[in-house]
């Protein structure tokens, strides 16, 4: 989670991407307690492989991993030097069995991690898969290749950033392998030509499904994102403590967050709203909106606000940044 969300902006100017909130939580909050879900035996440690983001960043990801029972880690990628790069970022953590996770993506699915097998690569049918990495699959359902962005068909199954090893030294010793001997595809170090190098050495590695793959890589694709999470999570639809409601309607699915004023307004589907925010004389629906902002006279749909900001306006599919006023008179 090394990357700068440039196409998150302006939220990422000040959040790193991955501890952006909604439904009461960041979303690498959200990624973590999914994985948690599969494993049979508790979580010893979280590693987080991040860029420079700063120390109070840095707190709330430990904080993370404790509220799993987890000691939290954290790892710097100074360089965007690929998926092997980014996760051997953290070799002193890749011992045991592990579970590598990228960032960028949630997920759904009711799933086991079959621990008979040396390597689990998760997976998802998509529509174009020239855009990711896909596994070929034979008879037995076992992988048999891996191919990196594939230009013309040779699979429709994309590898959704979702791995677990029963290894973790072995594949420590795979990734480095590929930096001293400078192995790159498309200019970087691709985990894809690890597994490659592993397979060829005899590891079984079978594909794993989940029931939904959901996209964070910009603003429009979080906020859908967001809005069927609260659809597969009916627990996550919460109204905190504190909440002063005047003449107000919920249409949930929606969270609201503690110390939330709501007057002469309706609010949802699919809404998140942070702790300390106002809302007055206002429609707002599919919009995630951060912590102490206030709204006012404004019709909102589609939209990410950040935290202390100010909005008097009617407007459809827009981004406002923390501290930030979009006013029309």
């Amino acid at each position: 989670m090394a990357g700068m969300g440039k196409r998150m902006r302006p939220h990422t100017l000040v959040t790193p991407k991955p501890l952006i909130e909604f439904a009461g939580k960041p979303m690498v909050h959200h990624i973590v307690e999914e994985l948690a879900k599969t494993c049979h035996e508790p979580i010893e440690e979280i590693a987080f492989i991040i860029g420079r983001f700063g120390e109070q960043a840095e707190k709330s990801l430990i904080a993370v991993a404790e509220k799993l029972g987890a000691k939290g880690s954290i790892y710097y990628q100074d360089e965007p030097l690929g998926t092997a790069h980014a996760v051997l970022c953290a070799k002193e953590s890749l011992k045991g069995k592990v579970i590598v996770g990228f960032a960028d993506t949630l997920f759904k699915g009711n799933f086991e991690l079959d621990e008979s097998m040396d390597s689990v690569i998760w997976v998802q049918q998509v529509a174009d898969p020239r855009a990711f990495g896909v596994v070929k699959l034979n008879s037995n359902n076992l992988i048999t290749d891996f191919v990196e962005k594939p230009q013309e068909f040779v699979s429709d199954l994309a590898i959704i950033g979702i791995y677990y090893f029963k290894d973790g030294e072995n594949l420590r010793s795979e990734l480095q392998y590929l930096i001293d001997n400078d192995l790159k595809e498309k200019g970087e170090y691709q985990i894809t030509n690890a597994l490659e190098n592993m397979q060829r050495k005899g590891l079984r590695f079978a594909p794993g499904k989940v029931a939904e793959w959901l996209d964070c890589g910009n603003k429009n694709a979080t906020v859908d994102t967001h809005s069927r999470w609260l659809q597969l999570n009916p627990h996550t639809n919460t109204i905190g403590e504190g909440l002063t409601s005047e003449n107000a309607v919920v249409v949930q699915p929606c969270f609201i967050g503690n110390n939330v004023k709501l007057s002469n307004s309706i609010i949802g589907p699919n809404v998140s709203i942070a702790d300390g925010t106002t809302i007055s004389n206002s429609v707002v629906q599919n919009s995630i909106i951060q912590k102490n902002t206030s709204i006012q006279n404004s019709v909102i749909d589609n939209a990410m606000i950040g935290s202390h900001a100010e909005v008097k306006a009617s407007m459809k599919s827009f981004s406002l940044g923390d501290y930030s006023v979009a006013t029309v008179e």
